[in-house]
């Protein structure tokens, strides 16, 4: 069966290979066959494929077990980081932990039905419809929290939410990345790594699903503009 590719690349490996080449003696006819090993590019083919619905069911439940597996550790989740700091007359006041919770449960339900209908096989006209009203609701809402969460200094990269999404990311680069049979240990696998990471990051969040978005996102990486 056909993948349904969310997005895909090449990379270029640079490879020992063995080259044939022959000489004929003009006065005795005989072919002299000579091998000289060189170093040259090949390509190695990425395809970084779509979800299914039971590939997504699948990633809600570990994204799931790896929120649990914080809380136990005792990892502060977002909405309990921003509770902390309205209760200790930190930055949040109370209305603004309210807004805050709001926001984020908003933009957890935005990314759900985004990624569930970016997923589909088919959609019907008002299914793509609701699709753009939720990518720029996304957007929308990203932009506020942003703001709120820019006031926090950066303390919220060691929540639970951001330790579990990490851990999803994960996975779904682990069951959604296909790549052409190679060495394990060639070194170009950590350029690999790095643009699946980074594909599967911006669609996670909602900024790109063509190819034509990823290789514009690819681009601005290349030139230092992300």
């Amino acid at each position: 069966m056909e993948l349904k590719l969310l997005y895909q690349f090449t990379v270029d490996e640079i490879k020992e290979v063995e080259k044939e080449s022959s000489r004929k003696n003009k006065k005795t006819g005989e072919v002299t066959i000579t091998k000289k090993k060189v170093k040259e590019k090949v390509p190695l083919e990425v395809k970084i494929k779509k979800p299914s619905r039971r590939e997504l069911e699948d990633a809600e439940l570990q994204y799931t077990i790896e929120m649990s597996k914080c809380i136990k550790q005792g990892i502060l989740t977002k909405a309990m980081l921003a509770k902390k700091y309205s209760d200790t007359g930190g930055t949040f006041t109370e209305a603004g932990q309210k807004e805050y919770g709001k926001l984020y449960k908003q933009i957890l339900e935005f990314q759900n039905e985004y990624i569930k209908l970016d997923s589909a096989t088919k959609l019907d006209a008002k299914q793509k419809k609701r699709l753009e009203f939720v990518k720029e609701e996304i957007a929308k809402v990203k932009r506020e929290l942003v703001e709120v969460e820019s006031n926090l200094q950066g303390l919220f990269e060691h929540t639970a939410d951001v330790k579990a999404q990490n851990k999803l990311l994960l996975w779904y680069a682990l069951h959604l990345t296909y790549i052409q049979k190679e060495e394990e240990n060639s070194d170009v696998y950590q350029q690999v790594i790095k643009q699946v990471s980074t594909t599967l990051a911006f669609w996670f969040y909602n900024q790109a699903s063509t190819q034509k978005e990823f290789e514009e996102i690819m681009d601005k990486v290349d030139k230092g503009e992300l």
